[in-house]
């Protein structure tokens, strides 16, 4: 249940967040409002690492495979283009179809066994779901 709440409180703040990102861009530009909150998510996280364990950030050079790493990196593309799609399309339509990438996207790598993650079997009904998302994004259109 806790994941449940914790996956609900997460999607809220994506869609917050993305609000505010649009309406910062309209203001600055693209990247200059990508860099702030890349910079922002980067000093709330040093607070957040000082004042609880204080790992050490060494370990980051003994990450294997290296690939993953590069979080950050998409992190920075995934501001930008929730900043394009939220200015175009507007919060709601942008975060459905953010949505249904997420899950159709997460099922592949569940399904091919991508990036370490274990590896699924293929069901019918969770393709169904995702034809079922799609036909919902169409009728929300």
């Amino acid at each position: 249940m806790t994941g449940f709440i914790i996956a609900l409180i997460s999607g809220a703040l994506m869609s917050i967040q993305g609000v505010l990102n649009t309406g910062v861009t309209k203001q600055t530009s693209m990247w200059v409002s990508t860099g702030w909150v890349q910079l922002t998510a980067f000093l709330t996280c040093l607070v957040l690492w000082y004042f609880s364990g204080r790992e050490n950030v060494a370990d980051l050079l003994n990450v294997h495979p290296k690939y993953m790493l590069v979080g950050g990196i998409i992190g920075a593309f995934i501001t930008y283009t929730v900043v394009r799609s939220m200015s175009t399309l507007g919060p709601a339509k942008a975060a459905l179809v953010i949505v249904v990438s997420q899950i159709i996207v997460a099922y592949g790598v569940e399904l091919f066994g991508l990036f370490g993650v274990e590896k699924v079997g293929f069901e019918w009904k969770k393709l169904i779901g995702a034809v079922v998302a799609i036909i919902g994004i169409m009728i929300f259109n």
